[in-house]
């Protein structure tokens, strides 16, 4: 992924068919033409000698009133604190940090 910045302005372009998809993903999450935007919020530090890894959160508006239920048992975890849940099929996948925990299938 090569990333540019000019000034207030970033751009993103991606070298490859992973990173087209990881993009558009992060892009559909990021973007709600019928409510708010969402903003990156960096986590953490970025220090490339001791870990090359720069961290965000997504914050914004999170629809609460969608909960999400799980058509077999799954593991799922949390991107932003690294906790894993089993949900057992039926049960409605729980929040942590702030939005629904993700399926790490």
């Amino acid at each position: 992924m090569q990333i540019n910045r000019q000034k207030n302005l970033v751009e993103f372009t991606p070298e490859n068919d992973t990173e087209t998809k990881s993009l558009e993903a992060l892009w559909k999450l990021m973007v709600d033409c019928v409510k708010f935007n969402k903003k990156l919020v960096p986590v953490g530090e970025y220090i490339p000698s001791k870990r090359n890894l720069a961290r965000f959160q997504v914050e914004g508006e999170i629809d609460e009133h969608a909960p999400v239920y799980v058509g077999e048992d799954t593991t799922v975890y949390c991107s932003t604190c690294n906790k894993y849940f089993l949900v057992k099929k039926g049960e409605q996948v729980p929040l942590c940090c702030g939005r629904t925990m993700e399926s790490l299938d």
